[in-house]
Order: structure tokens, then sequence, then C-alpha cells
């Protein structure tokens, strides 16, 4: 079992870790990044605070409701209510948002390079920042799809222009009932393709995804590998972190790397083969590109 050790902070630990990751980025035979919560969180896509109200004042001030994460499970009474919420949160966080920094300073120190992405975030922002969609593997689902309720089938629906609809004719903090969308094949209410509970679909979209994402892990499990992460937590660390640690372990020619701003640990038993970052992401990017080594 691994045993989390907190990580040095000062100034020159910094700039020779800046030197070190920047090194391994550019010799590594192949990067698998792992992208959390903490990623879209430094390039402003933030679900509390100034933005959340500004968005949701009415829910807050009804619910007193306090960020989008809380929001999204609130037992609201009507599918109405449910879905005015909803196509709110979907439209500021998958299809509003212009995605600058860190994600285009990450595309430009991978780009060239063999690498894959592998993310628990739902917003899009990889695409939306120009990462090749056949490098990317979404496991915890997408702002921009539907599935049954009931996964009564395993399909996921776009839902760009019914949320696009809904948005623009919400009145009262209510859809016109004539939006609530339904499945097709058993008339269950829809839901989002998120990863909330066992109703989860995992379409073919997905399957195809985690194929890629497992061939690019056998084919370089035994080469020079940055596993390189960003601003995962302890949510779901099953997903990246663990998986992370455990083939760094394996592999004497891995090299791990964890930029997180809030939870930067690494295990002793890799501390050896790690690099660990507690600054904010963007700024770790910018610094990368202009140091040199």
């Amino acid at each position: 079992m691994f045993i989390k050790t907190k990580t040095l902070k000062s100034i020159n630990d910094y700039w020779q870790s800046i030197k070190k990751l920047k090194f391994e980025i550019e010799h590594a035979d192949a990067i698998l990044i792992g992208a959390g919560a903490g990623l879209s969180a430094s390039a402003g896509l933030v679900y509390d605070g100034k933005r959340f109200y500004e968005n949701f004042s009415d829910f807050a001030g009804k619910y007193n409701l306090r960020d989008m994460y809380s929001a999204g499970f609130y037992p609201y009474e009507t599918l109405e209510e449910y879905w005015a919420y909803w196509s709110r949160h979907i439209y500021v966080n998958r299809y509003q948002p212009k995605i600058d920094e860190p994600y285009t300073s990450l595309l430009k120190l991978v780009q060239g390079k063999d690498y894959f992405i592998i993310t628990t975030n739902v917003d899009h922002s990889f695409q939306k920042a120009g990462f090749d969609k056949q490098r990317l593997f979404y496991t915890q689902g997408d702002y921009g799809l539907w599935q049954c309720s009931r996964s009564c089938c395993n399909e996921t629906y776009d839902n760009y222009n019914r949320i696009v609809e809904m948005v623009q004719q919400q009145k009262g903090m209510k859809i016109p009932t004539s939006l609530i969308p339904y499945c097709t094949h058993c008339g269950s209410p829809m839901i989002m393709n998120l990863r909330i509970d066992n109703t989860f679909v995992e379409d073919n979209g997905w399957h195809t995804a985690s194929l890629r994402y497992h061939d690019f892990i056998n084919r370089h499990k035994d080469l020079h590998i940055l596993y390189l992460e960003l601003g995962v937590g302890y949510n779901t660390p099953i997903i990246i972190k663990y998986p992370f640690w455990r083939m760094t372990a394996e592999n004497i020619k891995a090299v791990y790397a964890c930029v997180n701003y809030k939870e930067n640990f690494v295990p002793p038993e890799i501390q050896k083969q790690s690099i660990c970052i507690n600054v904010d992401i963007k700024q770790v990017f910018n610094d990368i590109l202009r140091v040199n080594l």
C-alpha cells in the first residue's frame, strides 16, 4: 500500500522541478496525461464563488445553494425546474466558455509527441483547445450528451440544440414542458451522461476510447514514459492517480509528475522517479515554456 508524502515547496526546488519536467516532456518516449478538475479550475471553470452567483443567483437565493456541484444534486420538484438549472449549468460549462490557458499551453508542450489523455473532466475543454479526439478518453461522461435515465439502451444523444432552446426559453426558473427530453426507446426522462451512479451508459464511443487508452498503456509500459498527472484530487483516485503510481512503480524507466495546487503527494516507493509541483497549473506550463534547460 502506498503512503502519501508531502513534497517540498522552496523556490529552488520549484525551478529545479520545472526544468526536470520540461526535460521529461521533451525526452520521454511517450506521455500519458491524467487530468482532473484542477486543470479546468486553473482555466477559470470554477464551480463556486463569483462565477456561480453570476449565473445562478436565482437558484442560490431560492434554495440557499452555494456552488454548481451541490446544485446539480438538489432534488428539484419538477423536471421543468430541473432542466432550467441543468441547461444553464451545461451551457456555461460546456458550450459557452472559450478555452485558452492552461489547455492551449499543454497542447504546445505535447504537440508532435506520442501522447494520450485520460480525464475525469466532462467539460470538453481538451477538444475545444484543439487536442486530437483520437487521443482522449473521457471516463466519466460528457456534458454534451444525454442518456436514458433507466439505461434501457447503450446510446447517448447530443444535446446542444435542445440545451440552447432551454436556456433561451426558460422563465421563472422553469423551462417549457415541451422541451423536457424523453428517451425515444422507452419514454423515460433523459438525464446527463455522467457517472453519478450505476445508471451511467458506456456507449460505443466510450468503449472505443477505452480500448485506445489500454492499447497506449500496453505499447509503452516498458519504455521511458512520463505519467503526467494534472489537477487530480481524491474523489476518484482509482481512475488516474493510483494507476499512475502503480505503473510507475512497475517500470524503472518511468517518471511520475504531479502538478496540483492543493493536493500534491508522492508515495515514498516512487519518490526517486517523481516530480511534484504544488503551484497553479497555468503558471507551471508558462514557466516550462519559457525556461531554458
